[in-house]
């Protein structure tokens, strides 16, 4: 198992489609040693999701999850505890509803900057899992965030191509001074 690089924002990579891969390749060793790979780099980096493409690897694939061992360090949004480990292979999403969240969000390419993306509040996704069977994941609130902002990743797509304005666009220590105990009204 080892700690990935993580491309930043101006990498080529994130900005590509990723492929889908093939039943095949999902039971590989190389594609199981990705995953493994994945859920390290996204612990060592105190992430909650990360996607293939952002480790460099242009496949349709992320995982997620907030590991149970995980210390609770007032983290700026406590429903990420919520998100279940998950790897996702080739996933499809179908939005639920008409209703969105418009709420902050990161990512470990944009290092130290946040801003409020609208999302939809709850989704289906359906996926292959890490032995290659298919699933099918209702997800509501946070993990249906970050189902969601992983997705973008696998199709080239960054948070702040889904924000509405730039206002909220902050670097952390701005966000972490002025932002983090605002309450801004959904519009």
């Amino acid at each position: 198992m080892a700690i990935l690089k993580v491309a930043h924002m101006g990498h080529p990579v994130l900005r590509a489609k990723a492929r889908a891969l093939e039943a095949a390749e999902i039971r590989s060793p190389e594609i199981q040693q990705l995953i493994d790979d994945l859920f390290d780099t996204m612990a060592e980096y105190q992430g909650v999701g990360l996607a293939a493409p952002q480790v460099h690897a242009s496949v349709r694939l992320f995982v997620a999850g907030f590991p149970d061992d995980a210390e609770d360090d007032d983290d700026e949004d406590e429903d990420q505890h919520d998100v279940p480990q998950m790897a996702l292979i080739n996933p499809e999403i179908t939005i639920v509803g008409r209703e969105l969240n418009d709420d902050w969000e990161g990512c470990l390419s944009i290092p130290d900057i946040r801003g409020r993306v609208p999302r939809a509040r709850q989704i289906v996704v359906r996926a292959y899992d890490r032995s290659g069977k298919r699933m099918e994941i209702k997800a509501s609130g946070f993990t249906a965030r970050v189902i969601q902002h992983e997705t973008d990743h696998l199709d080239g797509r960054l948070f702040f191509d889904r924000m509405k304005s730039f206002e909220s666009l902050t670097f952390l220590p701005e966000f972490a001074r002025y932002w983090s105990r605002r309450d801004i009204k959904e519009e």
